[in-house]
Order: structure tokens, then C-alpha cells, then sequence
């Protein structure tokens, strides 16, 4: 497949990156249409290299879903959560995007060949400004990260280590506009010690999908949106109503003509259960 080129001076660079502070002069693309893929809402999802059993599982579930949901999956290709993400979403039918710091038709790592094959078969792209000629130096791994960032609407990081290059990335996505997404971990684990501290210096935690399309002020429509369900004709009441966009609770329990207590009770039970989630300023969800 030809490898094509696309330059700042001719407007073909993405719009997305021409805004952002150092835009890259020229972009080599092999694959798809970059322009064509960054039309869908798309999320950079990044991590540790050394994943442990926790981030492989949330990177695989989230990673999956969003791209089912028709998210465009955008990350490194780099060993760990990078590639995590990129499997996901390929394995869930969805389009990915592999941010190089290598020439485009030299994948780092070698062994990640396979991933780069199937991500251009399956529709997606491999991108990067790295010009052949260029040997691979530690800094054009830091440069690429302001790209993957900022070919996302959004950044989710999903395990990473306190003081691991990941943050880079966050700190590049903060520059660039973008929400800052983390997912949480145990607070004795090393490999969540840095999303657990971008949590408390202001990022987005993440607990599931909904939270991502919140966050990034996008609804769930069609098909992959459905109608929840419950046996108790009260708790369908409220579910239907939240369903049909109502997400103010006065606004529910006017609308339900449920008793106060038993609407209380009935609320309170769809939380405990996991079948909404609390906004804030009295505003509810379905999960």
C-alpha cells in the first residue's frame, strides 16, 4: 500500500492538529483516509507498557465497547495498553488509529507488525511525522504523544504508574483543550498510582462507558442504545422517564406521580442495583 503524505502548508493535515501548539509540518499515512476516519468521534486511549491483570481487563472492556459504540480507537502501538486498546477494537469490529514515532513502514515494536497489518486490513490507519532517513531517538517518542492526543476529542488513560511517560501525554492533551479521562485503581497498586493522582489534580475517573460519553457530551442513540427493564413498575416508571431524557429529580418525581418515600426508596434502590448513577445537583443517570 502506498504510503501517503500530507503537509501543513496544503491544508491536508488534519484539522484537529493545525490548532494545536507545535502542529507537525507534514504527516506520512498508511492506510485509510485520516481525514475521512477523524469525521466519528474518536478517543486517544493510552497506559503502562507493563499492564498488570486490572489494566488489561479495563483497557480491554472499555476499549471494546467504545469501539463498538462507533468510536474511532486512536493510541501508540506501543506494548501494554496501547495495543490492548488497539485489539479491542478491532476484535469488536471498530477502526483504530496507531500513532508512530517510526517511520510508518517500520512499525516499533517490530513485534506489533501483526497489529499494524490488521488495523490498515481492517479500515484504520498508521500515522506519524517521522520522515525515512530519520533514525528513531528517544524524543520522537515524546513528540508523538501531542499527535495522539490531538487527533482525540478526548484522552483516556487508563493504568499508569506515577511517574510514567504517560503523563506526557496528559500534560500535551491539557495544552491542546482536550478532557483528561483516568481510570482508577487500587490505591496499594504502583500501576495505578499515577491515573489515581491525575483523579485528584482534576481528571474525569472513569468506571464505564458512560462516563466517557458524558464527559465527552455525546449521547448513546440507535442501536446501541436500549431500553432498561425492571420487574417493579415503579422502578420501570423512573427508568423510562430517565430513558426518555428526563435526568432532573424533581423533574422525576413529578413526571412518575410517585409518592415522595416511595420515590425516594424506588431511586435508591436503581443506584444500589446499578441501574443509574448519580450526576450531582439532584441529576440522574442510566448507566
Amino acid at each position: 500500500m502506498k504510503i501517503h503524505k500530507v503537509t501543513l502548508s496544503t491544508s491536508d493535515v488534519p484539522e484537529k492538529l493545525r490548532n494545536i501548539p507545535q502542529p507537525p509540518n507534514q504527516l506520512f499515512v498508511l492506510g485509510d483516509d485520516v481525514n475521512e476516519l477523524l469525521e466519528r468521534p474518536c478517543i486517544t486511549i493510552i497506559g503502562s507498557r507493563k499492564v498488570s491483570a486490572y489494566g488489561r481487563a479495563v483497557t480491554t472492556s472499555l476499549a471494546g465497547e467504545l469501539a463498538k459504540a462507533g468510536m474511532v480507537i486512536i493510541s501508540g502501538l506501543a506494548l501494554g495498553v496501547d495495543s490492548l486498546a488497539h485489539k479491542a477494537a478491532l476484535d469488536a469490529g471498530g477502526l483504530t488509529i496507531a500513532v508512530l514515532p517510526t517511520k510508518v513502514d517500520k512499525v516499533y515494536p517490530s513485534t506489533n507488525q501483526w497489529l499494524a497489518d490488521q488495523i490498515i486490513q481492517k479500515g484504520g490507519a498508521l500515522v506519524s511525522e517521522v520522515d525515512s532517513g530519520i533514525p528513531s531517538m528517544k524524543h520522537l517518542f515524546i513528540a508523538r504523544n501531542r499527535i495522539a492526543s490531538g487527533l482525540g476529542d478526548a484522552l483516556l488513560i487508563t493504568e499508569a504508574a506515577e511517574k510514567s511517560g504517560t503523563l506526557h501525554t496528559a500534560n500535551f492533551a491539557l495544552e491542546q483543550g482536550r478532557p483528561v479521562l483516568a481510570v482508577p485503581g487500587n490505591i496499594t497498586s504502583p500501576t495505578s498510582a499515577g491515573t489515581n493522582n491525575l483523579i485528584k489534580t482534576g481528571a474525569t475517573p472513569v468506571t464505564s462507558v458512560q462516563d466517557v460519553f458524558y464527559a465527552m457530551g455525546l449521547e448513546i442513540t440507535g442501536q446501541q442504545r436500549k431500553a432498561p427493564h425492571s420487574h417493579d413498575p415503579n422502578e420501570q416508571i423512573l427508568l423510562d422517564l430517565l430513558f426518555s431524557g428526563v435526568d432532573d429529580g424533581v423533574e422525576l418525581l413529578h413526571q412518575s406521580e410517585l409518592e415522595l418515600r416511595l420515590f425516594n426508596q424506588t431511586l435508591t434502590m436503581l443506584e444500589i442495583r446499578g441501574h443509574i448513577r448519580p450526576l450531582g445537583n439532584n441529576k440522574w443517570a442510566l448507566q
